[in-house]
């Protein structure tokens, strides 16, 4: 694993070229400036386009058109003047003046929109200008002196210059003829650039779409090359990984820097993760080995307990029976030491079988387990009282106690603990006093709080770990007898139901254990090593 992991370039090192050391976060900042830029280019094209569609309708609607339509009323308005003078000219009525004067007015009006719309034109100026001085000359010369004549009879002005009057109004004709056509020349100009300004409008629109179609196929289609497809990958791998198969490499050579250097972490997370697996499956391996090996020392310890039980205690047996039995058929002949001998041997042999017992009843504590029950308390301290009548009467004990409550517990071992804890306090009481023991019960939790207490002898702070290891005595056996088990095999009971057992260091007088019971201690599970012990008689 280290050569593999020292071969492998890292994700922005100099093994990569200049495209492949940038991140997600640098393409997409790339990516989005670029396509706002390109958006950017296209929105000012389009703007562009439209507003040239723009101005070029404005003028065809705006400018040529108009201009066009005042021209045509300006050859009218001139038409009507001249229609009035010449009437007014034959007859002499002033009734045909009105046209005229209508004519001037409209004329007036028609230059004035001109002026107007063909401002900055100076082509079509000039036509208007070479109108109005044809117009002005006619009005001068021929309209002005007969419209001035008095009314009543025909105008002699007027047949005079009949023929200059005619040639100074074809005249004006041929001026605005020529105004018109150049008029229509630039609107048909104008149309033909508008419909050219359409023509690069739908093209440009058309290029934005396509632009905008390409940018969009470019853009997912980096992002699945550069982050989907990397990340899917990615996942499929972790998946498996998940799945079980730790020897999958989680492994991704494309994308951008940041997935491949996340590639990189979770390969080696992966990594670490079956080293810690394989060692979990050697020290499992190596728990399994031990734990057949407990297996095979408990079947030892019982094969132990049957031997010490069956094959030890016979021989004492009868080592003490034999002794008795030499001392009553030779006791005329033996001495006094003699006897004492054989009272040693007696006594050793009782003492050992005694040990023995106890040794083998340590051993049971949480090996012959009975299913938990429903414990009366009360019952229990019942039955452990008159166990120890015979102690009690002798010592004029007084054994008081708190209402007990019922838990669930091994009714066997509950009573063993009760009988060791009150059968001590009785056997190590004060020689000057009566023993009182009191048992205290209260609810803690889940738990129940008990303490023995007594006005015996005590038991110092320096012993109080000490009391409850195995065959640790603090008095001699002349003083006190016993085999120092008692207490042991209180804290083993009570550890086995889950509790805790403690001796008062704050005791003046008298000593006091106090140990926990929960309402409802875990079922302990079986063994399924242990041996049978079917026939075996302990």
């Amino acid at each position: 694993m280290v050569s593999r992991r020292t071969a492998e370039p890292s994700a922005g090192g100099a093994g990569r070229t200049f495209w492949e050391r940038w991140t997600t976060g640098r393409w997409l900042s790339v990516g989005v400036a670029v396509s706002l830029t390109v958006l950017l280019v296209l929105g000012l094209l389009a703007a562009w386009a439209l507003n040239r569609a723009s101005s070029t309708t404005g003028t065809m609607v705006n400018r040529s058109s108009p201009a066009l339509i005042a021209a045509v009323r300006l050859e009218s308005a001139v038409l009507d003047q001249e229609t009035g003078i010449r009437g007014y000219g034959l007859s002499g009525q002033s009734s045909f003046l009105q046209p005229y004067t209508e004519g001037l007015a409209a004329q007036q009006a028609a230059v004035t929109e001109l002026r107007g719309l063909l401002a900055g034109d100076a082509s079509a100026t000039a036509d208007l200008d070479a109108v109005l001085v044809r117009v002005r000359t006619w009005q001068d010369g021929f309209a002005a002196p007969i419209a001035a004549a008095p009314p009543g009879a025909p105008v002699a002005l007027a047949a005079q210059r009949s023929d200059q009057g005619r040639q100074e109004f074809d005249a004006i004709r041929t001026a605005a003829a020529l105004q018109q056509s150049h008029l229509q020349q630039a609107g048909a100009a104008s149309y033909r650039q508008l419909q050219t300004v359409q023509r690069q409008r739908d093209w440009i629109f058309a290029a934005i779409a396509v632009v905008l179609l390409l940018l969009a196929v470019l853009v997912v289609a980096g992002l699945r090359r550069g982050v989907t497809a990397p990340l899917e990958r990615l996942s499929r791998d972790v998946r498996e990984v998940g799945a079980g198969d730790f020897a999958r490499a989680v492994t991704t050579s494309t994308g951008p820097a940041d997935l491949r250097r996340l590639a990189k972490d979770v390969e080696g997370m992966r990594r670490r993760l079956a080293d810690e697996l394989a060692f979990s499956d050697q020290a499992r391996a190596r728990l399994d080995e031990q734990a057949e090996e407990l297996r095979r020392s408990n079947g030892e310890l019982e094969q132990f307990a049957y031997v010490a039980s069956h094959d030890l205690q016979e021989p004492l047996r009868k080592v003490a029976s034999f002794c008795q039995l030499l001392q009553r058929r030779y006791a005329d002949k033996l001495d006094e030491r003699a006897d004492q001998y054989i009272g040693f041997a007696v006594d050793g042999a009782n003492r050992m079988q005694t040990l023995i017992n106890d040794l083998l009843a340590f051993s049971r504590v949480g090996r012959t387990h009975k299913e938990y029950v429903q414990v009366d308390l009360e019952q229990v301290f019942t039955d452990t009282v008159d166990a120890l009548s015979i102690a009690v009467e002798e010592s004029g004990a007084v054994i008081t106690h708190d209402p007990l409550p019922v838990l669930t517990a091994d009714a066997t071992q509950i009573g063993m603990l009760f009988q060791n804890l009150i059968g001590n306090a009785i056997k190590f009481r004060s020689p000057d006093r009566s023993p009182e023991v009191h048992l205290s019960a209260e609810p803690d939790g889940d738990r129940w709080q008990f303490a023995v207490a007594d006005n015996g002898i005590g038991i110092g702070n320096e012993f109080a770990d000490r009391v409850f290891v195995i065959f640790q005595r603090l008095h001699t056996k002349e003083a006190y007898p016993g085999n120092g088990i008692g207490l042991a095999m209180c804290k083993k009971i009570v550890e086995f139901h889950g509790g805790s057992i403690t001796v008062d260091p704050d005791r003046d007088s008298g000593a006091r254990i106090s140990f926990t019971l929960p309402l409802a201690p875990a079922v302990p599970v079986a063994d399924p090593g242990e041996p049978e012990r079917a026939g075996v008689v302990v």
